[in-house]
Order: structure tokens, then sequence, then C-alpha cells
């Protein structure tokens, strides 16, 4: 009978301490897998999120008719508004698209000119507009004169990514570890930046206005004479109709 001779403890040793080392090895291989996975998905909806921003255009479109060859007086209206506007947060020029060899082409041209004349109205320099001639690809849809000038925007998104499922899964390990879903505050940062009057108020704060002297003058006159330095309003109970709560 054949005996295998017993194997050699050191040499046994020596291949477990491979196999450890290299379950460490690989534990560590996907463990920075997972990090890498995490830090592409942050937690902090604002980071998932950012407002950026960035100079975008704003655009006004004005219907003009084959026989119509000026603004009415809503059109005339938006010109106007869209003057003001401009002086305050434009960042280039205005720029015209005026169609030609359309229909509605002479009407087209013609109110081009009432608009010019408006935006130079309105304090738009001359050198603040430029018209540019088009032609639509579809002759069926009616050509339009499109006004608009570049301005700073801030902006989120884009929505509605969904790279996981919102259930339990295999792969979706973020459903166990309770974090929140990628697409989660994706509307909330869109809305800020759209109601934001000033995108420059996310990057940094305004700067203080004047304090109003005389008002503050009186208000520490009264204090060193020991009066009380609320403000009364003598006009304030007209606006009442009845004694009954006093």
């Amino acid at each position: 009978m054949i005996t295998k001779p017993p194997l050699d403890r050191h040499r046994a040793f020596r291949l477990a301490g491979t196999l450890v080392g290299l379950a460490v090895v690989l534990g560590a291989c996907r463990h920075a897998g997972d990090v890498a996975v995490a830090e592409s998905f942050p937690n902090d909806y604002r980071q998932r999120h950012p407002i950026a921003i960035e100079e975008a255009n704003r655009s006004i479109v004005i219907f003009v008719g084959q026989a119509r060859g000026g603004l009415t007086a809503a059109q005339r209206a938006d010109v106007i508004g869209l003057a003001h506007v401009w002086l305050r947060e434009g960042t280039g020029a205005i720029t015209a698209d005026v169609p030609v060899g359309t229909p509605n082409g002479r009407a087209a041209a013609d109110s081009f000119r009432e608009i010019q004349a408006t935006l130079t109205a309105a304090g738009v320099p001359p050198r603040g507009i430029v018209a540019r001639s088009y032609r639509p690809e579809d002759p069926r849809t009616m050509a339009t004169i499109r006004l608009n000038y570049p301005k700073i925007s801030a902006v989120a998104g884009p929505c509605g990514l969904w790279p996981e499922d919102l259930g339990p899964s295999i792969k979706n390990k973020s459903y166990f570890e309770n974090k929140p879903y990628y697409n989660f505050g994706c509307a909330y940062q869109r809305n800020m930046a759209a109601m934001v009057d000033n995108p420059a108020d996310l990057a940094q704060p305004r700067s203080e206005t004047p304090a109003y002297t005389t008002r503050r003058t009186t208000a520490f006159e009264k204090y060193r004479k020991g009066t009380t330095t609320t403000t009364t309003y003598p006009e304030s109970d007209k606006a009442k109709l009845s004694d009954t709560g006093k």
C-alpha cells in the first residue's frame, strides 16, 4: 500500500498567506469600486444637480400678417418691455431675425422698421440692434420676427433622469443603504434657478446700500432722551372700519 507523504507545514502556511493577501487585494478593489460609484451619485442634491451660471438667450416672437405692416398695441408693449429688460440685464446686442421671400415679407420689413424705432425710443442705442434675414424651411408655416439677446442666467438640470430603479433590486444598492434617488431635488434646483432675479446673488452677496442717516439720527436722539423709538403713523387709523376692538 502506497501512502502520500505528509504536506509540509511551512508550505501550507505560505499558501494560506498568499490566499489571504489575494482576498484582501480583491476586497480593496471592490471597495474602491463602490466608493467610485458612490462618488458619482453624491447624497447632497445640490451636488447632484448644481445650479450653473451661464449665458443664455431671451427672446420674443412677433407675428406679422400678410396685409399688416405694423405692430399691434400688445406687440408694441412687448417690444418696449424687452427694451427695458435689455437695459438692465442684456450682455449683447438685440438680434432681429426678419423673414424674406415669404408672403408676409413686405409686411415684416415694415414691422421691423417700427420695432427698430420703438427700441431706439426706449433707450436701446442703434448699434445695439442687429438685423438678420432668414427664409423659413417650411413655406407653409407663418414666418415671424424673432427678437433675442444674450443674458446671464441660472440653469439646473436636466431633470427626469433615472439611472437606477427606485425599488429593491440586486443592482440598486442605494435602496438598501437608504440613500436618496438620483432625481431627488432636481425640480427644486431648477425652479430656484428660474425664480432668482439676479443670478449673481447665487455666487456672492450684494453690497450694502447707504444708511438712511436722517431717520437713524432721529431714532438715536429719542434713545438719548429716554423716549420710545417706536414709529407712529397718524394715518394708519383711517383704514379701520370701526372702533369695536379698542
